[in-house]
């Protein structure tokens, strides 16, 4: 795959897949922080045009595919998921490119996550945290094509069967008569 001679741009191509292969650290590929670099970021690179990512689709990505995994309730925190409550009762709310607990570093061809997540009562959160890591791994490697270096995934809350129970009389909207 590498050229003899010249130093086309090509070859310098030939030379980073090369020490991708070889397990060397190429300094490009280790994703940016959080607040820095741009929000789109480049997934392919062909004679026939370029293709980019933002961040933000990795960080919308990453949110549904942990929550299709059963046994998680909600994603962030509390206080994360009380703006996050606010922000959907606004109008155009809902459409805001900021996912509940989750943050994204996003570089030119890898990604680094980190979910917060609220677990069902029950729920064997070893084995649950395993499947979350699973399904978001697959499903921004398959739709991106970044490759995920990690999931950290912080458990922050247990909700409970019986908190449904309450919150219709405690909001107040609940029927009084059954």
């Amino acid at each position: 795959m590498t050229q003899s001679g010249g130093s086309s741009t090509r070859s310098s191509k030939s030379e980073s897949t090369q020490s991708e292969q070889t397990g060397s650290t190429d300094v490009s590929s280790i994703p940016e922080s959080r607040s820095g670099g741009s929000p789109a970021r480049l997934a392919d690179d062909t004679s026939e045009g370029r293709t980019s990512i933002s961040s933000s689709v990795v960080q919308k990505i990453s949110g549904i595919a942990a929550r299709e995994i059963s046994g998680v309730y909600s994603m962030g925190g509390g206080v994360s998921r009380a703006f996050g409550a606010l922000r959907e009762r606004i109008p155009g709310g809902s459409g805001s490119s900021n996912v509940s607990g989750v943050q994204v570093e996003v570089g030119e061809r890898q990604a680094a996550i980190d979910l917060d997540i609220v677990v069902e009562y029950g729920a064997a959160i070893v084995d649950l945290a395993r499947a979350v890591r699973r399904n978001v791994i697959h499903s921004v490697e398959r739709m991106c094509g970044l490759e995920v270096t990690e999931v950290n995934i912080s458990v922050n809350d247990i909700h409970l069967p019986s908190e449904d129970e309450e919150e219709p009389q405690q909001n107040g909207t609940g029927s009084r008569v059954q």
